[in-house]
């Protein structure tokens, strides 16, 4: 992917297919054999198309964390991962924060996350604007999986709602 002046992508991927664990704090919850094998799909869809990010925020869950790690395995790869406890439980603002906070001077950055955050964040991020295929894709869920390409032109810290343009959204499954 090339880019031009302050031209940024930022890319949205909802954790891979976790376990249902009554009485496992949430937290702990580890991704299923099919999780895994989507995780590793979508890995190999972000390698397929380009989308190499300088920089991984994830999740601290054991999900989110499984989730990069099968994507890894399956081709996606990111030059540094940091872990931040608001992308559990800060919500869409929260998440938002911390790529403004964290993004620094990176084109790509990735987030591995949880719904509904990381679809309130595509969609308020990107307020329509747009691929029409990918605002259908991401209006029809964010199921596990699923990854929001987001293009964005300015410094990471000014990143705000209706600032960005949903590129791509696909659903990995392996």
């Amino acid at each position: 992917m090339t880019f031009a002046g302050d031209d940024k992508v930022l890319i949205l991927f909802r954790h891979a297919k976790a376990e249902q664990a009554p009485g496992k704090p949430d937290r702990d919850r580890e991704l299923t054999h099919r999780g895994r094998r989507d995780a590793a799909a979508a890995g190999q869809w972000l390698r397929d198309n380009g989308f190499g990010p300088e920089l991984v925020l994830c999740s601290p869950a054991v999900r989110t964390r499984q989730t990069w790690e099968a994507a890894a395995d399956g081709g996606a790869c990111g030059e540094q991962v940091d872990y931040d406890g608001r992308l559990y439980s800060g919500g869409a603002s929260g998440a938002l924060q911390v790529v403004r906070e964290s993004g620094g001077e990176a084109q790509v950055v990735l987030v591995v996350g949880h719904n509904p955050t990381m679809a309130t964040l595509a969609s308020g991020l990107t307020e329509g604007d747009g691929s029409t295929a990918a605002h259908e894709c991401l209006a029809a869920g964010f199921p596990t999986s699923a990854v929001a390409v987001i293009g964005y032109a300015g410094p990471w810290h000014d990143l705000a709602l209706g600032s960005a343009s949903l590129l791509r959204c696909h659903v990995s499954r392996g």
